[in-house]
């Protein structure tokens, strides 16, 4: 089924309809569930860093605003001379002046590349001072990683273009889409759904010999012979599995993202029939090298189709299809970091999107905290978060809307 709902319904869950829910945000009481973060079972949670990261989860009242509205926003990063840069599914990346919601020049278009249609098209991009990438899938349905160099005004060279990885993709849906560049080591993480279909049945999330089921970590390099290198300590590196894994056991990790004061990995991966997830992997214990999150022997901390594999790391926090909170389709994910809501300082904001409610948890003190942060998306259809050039959050709705989180 795919993700997006003006195609079908997100998820393989009939019974969970998109949009079935309420929009309308009401208030949560707060949850506190065990934290776990270690890659390997006997490894303690720690917090990555002495100095105080968070602030007041119970004290946050923001309201949203809206910046902009585009054709099927996707994603956006903030680029290395400042620009903010946002994608639209159909291939297209726009400059956008984050302040009066101007459209300036058309960054980068592969339109001509991609198809926009159920769960494919541009799905993600991520930059640093070298580069631009992209996540997308061609007209046939397979992935690509593509990679721009850039030039001396820090924009990509169109024309010198590659493509970095090729995935196959056996079904049409659960494609990831994820891409973020670590602020620890610089290498690009690449986050590869497990193939599609439903229930993984070609077992992708468990097999470390395919690039399926798997979040990837690579040494992009624009120019030279190679496309890319692979990092000495990642877990395969050696030959025993893809040497191009990072952690493996996901079904679709739509987004991860790091936090960019503890270089922390957030990973939320939507669920299959019961759940959706979040996994939080810290920096002190190498953000999860060589992690097994589970699936399909696991659905959060639920069984799946077999026993909780050795080194199974479990979601640091899941919500259900029903009940409440419930949702359908988990749109991670940034940790708040900005200055506007200091009292959201540390929290890390995420929504649904068959419900384009905005919500956030709080790890203070070893211990997951939730709050319902009174919020739903304008224009529904939340695929997700991102930063602006000031460090805020900004929510993006496939519908167009692009809006802001401030004070309320």
């Amino acid at each position: 089924m795919s993700r997006f709902c003006f195609a079908a319904l997100a998820l393989t869950v009939v019974a969970t309809g998109c949009g079935g829910d309420d929009p309308t945000p009401s208030t949560e009481p707060h949850t506190t569930v065990p934290v776990v973060t270690s890659a390997h079972a006997d490894v303690e949670p720690t917090t990555s860093t002495a100095v105080p990261l968070f602030g007041d989860l119970d004290a946050v009242a923001i309201t949203i605003e809206e910046v902009v509205v585009l054709d099927e926003p996707i994603d956006a990063v903030v680029a290395a001379n400042g620009e903010w840069w946002i994608a639209q599914r159909d291939g297209t990346i726009l400059e956008v002046d984050p302040e009066s919601g101007e459209i300036g020049a058309t960054i980068l278009d592969i339109g001509a590349n991609t198809r926009a249609t159920g769960e494919r098209g541009l799905l993600g991009i991520a930059t640093d001072a070298t580069g631009l990438y992209a996540n997308y899938t061609d007209l046939a349905g397979t992935t690509h990683i593509g990679g721009w160099p850039l030039d001396d005004a820090g924009r990509p060279i169109t024309d010198q273009g590659r493509s970095l990885l090729v995935i196959e993709q056996p079904f049409s849906n659960h494609n990831g889409g994820a891409l973020e560049i670590s602020p620890a080591d610089g290498h690009l993480y690449i986050g590869v759904g497990d193939g599609g279909s439903g229930g993984d049945p070609l077992g992708s999330g468990q097999d470390t010999a395919t690039l399926l089921g798997a979040i990837l970590r690579i040494d992009p390099t624009l120019d030279g012979d190679k496309p890319y290198a692979i990092p000495a300590d990642n877990p395969f590196a050696d030959g025993t599995g893809a040497a191009e894994i990072f952690a493996f056991g996901v079904r679709n990790p739509w987004r991860i993202s790091f936090d960019p004061a503890t270089n922390d990995l957030w990973i939320a991966d939507v669920g299959q029939n019961e759940v959706e997830e979040i996994t939080l992997l810290l920096s002190a214990n190498q953000s999860g090298l060589g992690a097994n999150l589970g699936w399909n022997l696991r659905e959060g901390t639920r069984q799946y189709s077999g026993d909780k594999p050795t080194g199974n790391v479990d979601p640091v926090y899941e919500y259900p299809h029903s009940g409440s909170p419930s949702g359908c389709s988990i749109s991670g994910g940034h940790v708040y970091r900005g200055t506007a809501v200091p009292d959201l300082t540390g929290s890390f904001v995420f929504g649904d999107y068959c419900t384009s409610r905005i919500w956030a948890i709080s790890t203070e003190g070893g211990v997951v905290r939730f709050r319902d942060l009174d919020l739903a998306v304008p224009g529904l259809a939340l695929v997700g978060f991102a930063r602006d050039p000031n460090g805020e959050l900004v929510a993006l709705s496939l519908n167009g809307p692009v809006s802001r989180l401030i004070p309320a």
